[in-house]
């Protein structure tokens, strides 16, 4: 159980003119049974506004800002935040009486990512999305030898994709690959991508960059669109998205797949197989407790 804090440590004129300890009114007061279990308590659901407020907000917060971002006044304000105070959730500077997230929000964050499986959400989430666009999609990681796929599954119209569990895909052909050496440190990717680039030069059949120039042209667009995208590069008339999923650390976890045939497969950026495939990766980098801005 996290320290308690005592509520005297906390002060705020704005405040004294209503008890610490008046109760919430409740919906569930009036409520029973099933009705109950569904409906939840609203209560937490308004607390936790300003727990929300707090996640995202890199600095510590006066009790009016944070109120206001919590669209409640700031004696209803303080009364959740005495409680969360006593459970460190939150956790109040003793000089500027500014709030920020306690000790005890830290402890629940690292018990969540310590149980947190990546590869496990994505293969929930792209099932529930195969099955609204009817789309082939796969998960890829960082393996020994390079991007490697470790899930795939195909739409009731499958590509004809000689694609398979653990192939390795190229740095430079391919939406996977090309989304992993945007994101991965050069430090990983580096020889590969020499050897790959060896092999263009050699090949007037292979697509793709040819030159260091090149490749960083394409890298640069990767990045700017936070997303991979090729045109029947790696196998003729199959298109391709590959779309980031970050960690903790903001560092590349794994990339989510969908490809298909051209004329049946929307390859506009801003379309509705980018948006919905972008949305999936964006919420299990938020799952796996990555934010895109500073903390």
């Amino acid at each position: 159980m996290p320290p308690t804090a005592r509520s005297g440590a906390i002060h705020s004129n704005a405040d004294s003119a209503e008890p610490l300890d008046t109760p919430e009114t409740d919906d569930e007061s009036v409520e029973t049974g099933e009705e109950k279990l569904r409906s939840g308590i609203q209560s937490i659901e308004v607390g936790f506004r300003l727990l929300d407020v707090l996640t995202h907000e890199p600095r510590a917060m006066m009790l009016r800002d944070l109120a206001q971002r919590a669209g409640m006044s700031p004696a209803k304000a303080h009364r959740y935040l005495v409680s969360f105070l006593r459970l460190g959730v939150v956790a109040q500077d003793p000089l500027s009486g500014r709030y920020e997230l306690g000790g005890f929000a830290l402890q629940l964050g690292l018990a969540r990512l310590a149980r947190v499986d990546g590869v496990k959400l994505a293969r929930i989430a792209l099932a529930e999305l195969r099955e609204r666009l009817d789309l082939t999609v796969g998960i890829a990681v960082w393996g020994n030898q390079g991007p490697t796929m470790v899930h795939w599954m195909e739409s009731s119209h499958p590509a004809k994709a000689s694609l398979k569990l653990g192939d390795v895909m190229p740095l430079l052909g391919s939406a996977t690959g090309l989304l992993f050496a945007a994101y991965l440190p050069s430090s990983k990717t580096a020889a590969m991508l020499e050897r790959e680039l060896a092999d263009s030069r050699r090949s007037s059949h292979m697509g793709g960059p040819r030159t260091h120039e090149e490749v960083e042209r394409v890298l640069a667009d990767v990045r700017r669109h936070e997303a991979a995208r090729v045109e029947g590069m790696l196998l003729p008339t199959i298109h391709a998205f590959c779309m980031p999923v970050f960690d903790s650390t903001g560092e590349l976890a794994l990339g989510i797949v969908a490809l298909g045939h051209e004329g049946a497969f929307d390859i506009r950026w801003g379309g509705e197989i980018d948006t919905a495939l972008r949305e999936c990766a964006q919420k299990l980098s938020y799952e796996l407790g990555y934010s895109a801005t500073p903390r």
